[in-house]
Parts: structure tokens; sequence; C-alpha cells
């Protein structure tokens, strides 16, 4: 009788067990959802037919870090939006193949504002040659098309690239900066009248460009923030 009263109960604990899972995992997706939905809202992540936007929160069980409205970890990753100068001038938009945030320390801080602070907040931006290449051959005024490729000498916030090509039916071959300051990106070529132009991109409030290097695939930007507002930002508020 005794032996089964334990399988009896064992299997109850089973399947009460399942049960929460599954509602744990089906209030995460929801949560995910939601959470995407903002980023997408507040910094344009969602701006292109070939975008793509993906939050997840991390962790088990997910309920009980909702009930404490504190998540110790949750990614963001962004690929394929679009940014344009802050002229906004023809010509001047600029693919961004890849955005990746890691948030530690999220609190939600409002439900009804959908608002929630992060302790630490890191990441890569990265910026493809192919797109540097068509944004700085559209802007280019009397010039064909140019070629933005690798350079050594990347330091701190500037990542050096090669730019190739003609401008003004002379031939161009120089060696431009792409530097990555605040929220800001801007490219300046020597030879290049129109390559100065300036980015911004939709962050975080508090969420800074770090670094800038050239690498083989394109310009990786790393990018800190230490108790970052989340659901506002500069851009886009």
């Amino acid at each position: 009788m005794r032996r089964r009263w334990v399988k009896v109960l064992l299997i109850t604990v089973v399947v009460l067990a399942a049960l929460f899972t599954a509602a744990d995992r089906t209030a995460v997706h929801y949560a995910d959802k939601e959470a995407t939905q903002l980023a997408e809202e507040k910094y344009g992540y969602a701006n292109t037919t070939d975008g793509h936007v993906d939050v997840t929160i991390e962790g088990f069980p997910f309920l009980t870090q909702a009930a404490g409205e504190n998540f110790g970890h949750v990614k963001l990753t962004a690929s394929r939006f679009t940014i344009d100068t802050t002229s906004n001038l023809q010509g001047g938009y600029l693919h961004v193949d890849r955005l990746h945030l890691d948030l530690r320390g999220v609190r939600v801080t409002s439900l009804t504002a959908r608002s929630a602070e992060a302790n630490l907040v890191t990441g890569t931006l990265t910026l493809s040659y192919e797109e540097l290449s068509g944004v700085l051959s559209r802007l280019t005024r009397d010039g064909g098309p140019l070629q933005v490729s690798r350079a050594p000498g990347s330091n701190g916030q500037a990542a050096r690239v090669k730019v190739s090509g003609t401008v003004g039916g002379t031939a161009l071959n120089a060696t431009g900066t792409l530097l990555a300051q605040g929220t800001e990106l801007s490219l300046t070529v020597p030879g290049v009248e129109s390559a100065g132009n300036v980015w911004r991109v939709g962050l975080p409030e508090g969420v800074n460009f770090e670094a800038a290097r050239a690498t083989a695939d394109g310009v990786e930007i790393s990018l800190v923030g230490h108790q970052v507002t989340l659901g506002s930002s500069r851009f886009g508020g």
C-alpha cells in the first residue's frame, strides 16, 4: 500500500512539474514577443522587409523572475535594419548587418509604460564592407563606384578602412576612418568631399560605442552601458 502511495505521489509531482514547465515556457514565449515588439517600436529595428528582431529572456523559471520583476539575462539581436544620416541626406541610408545586446540585471520599473533598467549592457554592431561601399558610392559627388575594404591601424573608436575607385575621373586609393562615438557613426575619406556624413543608431539611453575595428568581414563596433534605461533612447524617444 505504501509503495502504491509513493508511486502515485511521484507521478503527481512529475505531472505538476511538467505543467509548470509548460506554463513557464508559454509565459516566457509571450514575454519574448512583447519585448521584441517594444524594441521594434522604440528603436526602429524592424524598418526593412528582410529585417529581423529577436529578444530572448534567459533563465528558468521565468515565472519566478517575472514575479520579482527582475531578470538576470536578456539577449537582443537585430539584423538588416536601416539607419540614415542625421541630415536625412538622399541616398544616405545604411544597412546594419547585425546588432547584438547582452543585458544583465534587468529590473522592470513600470509595467504600464513598458520600461525597465539594466545594470550592464554590452554588445556589438557590425557593418559590412559591401554596405559601406554602397552608401559611400551613393553619397560621393562626381564619383564612380567605390570599394571599401579592411585597412590596418584601427585604434580606439576609429576603424581604418581602405577606399578605392574613381572620383571626378581620377583614381582614388585612400585610407579612411569610420569613427564610432556616442551613438553616432561618421565616415571620412581623404579626397572624397561628401564622405563626411554622420549616422545615428537608436540605442537604449546610457549605451554608447566603446571601440571600433576593421575585421576581415566588416567593421565591428563594441558598445557598453551601465545603469541603462530601456524603453527610451536619444533617438526615437
